[in-house]
């Protein structure tokens, strides 16, 4: 017993040593990793807070659009990107006040929430749309160089044909037939392939804008 009660006594005072080492160690990884529990299941209730907030702000814009209202539209579309951009519904209220404040003929007011979709948007093809839409307000205001700065290549391949004829109209139009022949060329060509009835249609468009400017040559 009492070699029973020394050996004992030596676990503990090894146990006594390796807690007075490394015990704070331990301690700080323990709270560290509570810690971080914590804030991941608070970053979650918020990250579903905004969410849920910025989905009632986008019903109130749908609302607006569908009462054609284009400043209450754009009000709660800037709310929406001012407070909650890092949800989804940014971009869409983006486009959506856009496409109501153009309805109700002011450009102006329609660049303003394209551009910042363009830009920061978080969806990558919500991006190129709104790249699109503002360069064809811009193409509309003749601002053919600001509209040719848009009309980058799209990192959704989706795109590439509506840029592609896009470009061409702006290149036309700032007389370079040549450049003009080259984008109608493009837009052709990347829907040889399509089968969609949108996109045959804009195969069809762009290839009779090719025919005019002179064929493909």
């Amino acid at each position: 017993m009492a070699a029973f009660d020394l050996e004992e006594q030596e676990q503990i005072s090894q146990i006594k040593g390796w807690w007075e080492q490394y015990g704070k160690l331990v301690t700080s990884v323990a709270v560290a990793a509570a810690l971080a529990s914590v804030g991941w299941q608070g970053w979650n209730w918020y990250k579903g807070k905004q969410t849920l907030e910025a989905s009632a702000l986008y019903d109130q814009l749908q609302k607006a659009a569908g009462e054609r209202n284009a400043p209450k539209a754009r009000e709660a579309a800037g709310v929406l990107i001012d407070k909650y951009s890092g949800t989804a519904y940014a971009g869409l209220a983006a486009l959506l006040s856009a496409k109501v404040q153009l309805e109700a003929g002011d450009a102006k007011n329609a660049r303003v929430p394209l551009a910042w979709a363009a830009e920061k948007a978080g969806d990558a093809a919500l991006r190129d749309l709104a790249r699109l839409r503002l360069a064809t307000v811009m193409f509309d205001d003749k601002a053919y160089d600001e509209a040719l700065a848009q009309l980058q290549a799209p990192s959704d391949e989706g795109f590439v044909a509506r840029f592609a004829d896009l470009k061409g109209d702006v290149l036309l139009a700032q007389g370079k037939k040549e450049e003009a022949r080259t984008a109608y060329k493009a837009a052709v060509t990347s829907l040889e392939k399509a089968t969609k009835a949108e996109a045959v249609t804009l195969r069809e468009i762009a290839q009779a804008k090719l025919d005019a400017v002179g064929g493909a040559q």
